[in-house]
């Protein structure tokens, strides 16, 4: 079976394995610390599986983490025939339908990256899904609770 590939910026990528760090240290201080009693009067103590729900915690989100850099990609920058094409690192510019001017921009990355506050947008994202392969002058049909028609206006590739 193929594992997965995760499309990740420069960016992205360090900010994970700045995360990973992050996590094996806190690992490390709350191992050192120690384990605390197991026994409290007669129940087992509340502290102790605190103790191990953090640890797991931590655990699971630094495998998750290895995963992902065991199986990434930094997403670059095509060749030059295909930059007139929506692919990821492509910022968008698109003009709705009926609204002259009023242009949104989105930036296509992977889903680690994304983030709508920022303009950035999973390509598997609804939106994205339906971006990826248009090119200038290409109408993308978005439906989500209201069909939106918007008129892919330019794509530009740059360093991220």
């Amino acid at each position: 079976m193929e594992e997965k590939k995760f499309y990740l910026t420069k960016k992205g990528l360090e900010r994970l394995k700045k995360e990973y760090e992050e996590l094996k240290s806190l690992k490390i201080a709350k191992v050192k610390e120690g384990s605390p009693q197991t026994w409290h009067s007669e129940d087992l103590s509340s502290e102790y599986f605190s103790f191990q729900d953090d640890l797991a915690s931590l655990e699971k989100r630094m495998a998750e983490i290895e995963a992902i850099i065991d199986n990434y990609e930094i997403i670059k920058i095509p060749s030059k025939k295909d930059q007139g094409r929506v692919g990821l690192g492509a910022t968008v510019s698109l003009e709705g339908e009926g609204k002259k001017g009023k242009v949104n921009e989105f930036m296509i990355v992977g889903t680690l990256d994304a983030n709508p506050l920022e303009g950035k947008i999973s390509s598997e994202s609804p939106v994205g899904k339906v971006l990826m392969g248009l090119k200038v002058g290409d109408e993308a049909v978005i439906e989500s609770p209201i069909k939106m028609i918007y008129k892919v206006k330019k794509i530009k590739y740059s360093s991220f």
